[in-house]
């Protein structure tokens, strides 16, 4: 059984991490809003703008745990599969952290 990761675009143009083993019915239950206190509730409709299917659930649940640490423009990137952008980000990430360590 697949497992998947996924990125979802609200109506209010913020995104929505995520991981499910069901795709289809997981993507109907943020339109269904069934749950008020659910982040996507009152930000439908939502797009589904990026996914990645994995073999097992940890694999899955790590990605969507790492995504949810990115950046915005990191995020637009893996959605527009920009590569390049993203080792920008990186670049840019990794520079910065290591002039917080000499200061």
């Amino acid at each position: 059984m697949p497992y998947y990761a996924y990125i979802l675009k609200c109506a209010d143009g913020s995104f929505y991490t995520g991981s499910t083993g069901d795709l289809s019915k997981r993507l109907w239950e943020h339109e269904q809003g069934l749950s008020g206190e659910a982040y996507t509730f009152s930000r439908r409709p939502v797009e589904l703008v990026w996914s990645c299917e994995f073999p097992l659930y940890k694999e899955a649940l790590f990605v969507e745990y790492q995504i949810k640490g990115w950046s915005r423009a990191k995020k637009e990137s893996l959605i527009r599969g920009d590569w390049n952008g993203i080792h920008e980000i990186v670049k840019a990430e990794r520079k910065t952290r290591e002039k917080k360590k000499r200061a």
